[in-house]
């Protein structure tokens, strides 16, 4: 696997090695061994896989410690944005995002270390998803960004009128950049 390091330190695009022939193809998504050494010592302990429609925007979100998530993201059929916005306060990027596109076609992965804020915007007809998380999921601390805070100024590239939000995205506070979300 190929590794791209973003302009923000620990948000890591990986590019895993494909072969291809006339059966088809094959790639090995996943290898604890070459992950940690190229990557981070992370241990995932849970998967998670969402299918959404053109337009649902899924965030921002993230879980509070001690219950804080890194995920390593992947789409396995369709085309989304995916977005990560930095919340550790000691960060010289606190409060800057990352926006990568990850579709079935380029197979692209990104890692978002704990400290950040994820979501991203189904881009094609539909999308299905997957993603490792290295702590359980916790709703009591399980937090929120709105997704159009102009604070951000993330171009989620569909118009306003396409975004699909649950009722508890719509919700969410704008960043308060005064606010210690993570001070790790």
């Amino acid at each position: 696997m190929d590794i791209e390091e973003t302009e923000i330190e620990g948000l890591i695009i990986i590019k895993p090695t494909l072969y291809i022939d006339e059966r088809g193809y094959f790639l090995e998504s996943f290898s604890q061994k070459e992950f940690e050494s190229k990557v981070s010592k992370t241990v995932f302990v849970q998967d998670n896989e969402s299918r959404s429609s053109y337009g649902v925007l899924r965030g921002l979100h993230f879980q509070k410690p001690p219950y804080a998530q890194a995920k390593l993201f992947k789409v396995i059929s369709g085309k989304v944005l995916d977005i990560a916005v930095d919340l550790r306060h000691n960060s010289p990027t606190f409060g800057k995002h990352v926006s990568v596109e990850l579709s079935d076609e380029n197979k692209h992965q990104l890692f978002i270390p704990r400290g950040f804020a994820h979501g991203f915007v189904v881009l094609s007809d539909y999308a299905v998803c997957q993603y490792k998380c290295d702590n359980y999921y916790a709703p009591d601390y399980a937090e929120g960004l709105k997704w159009d805070d102009s604070q951000l100024n993330i171009n989620w590239l569909l118009p306003e009128e396409d975004i699909i939000l649950s009722e508890k995205d719509k919700n969410n506070p704008i960043m308060d950049f005064n606010y210690v979300y993570f001070d790790e």
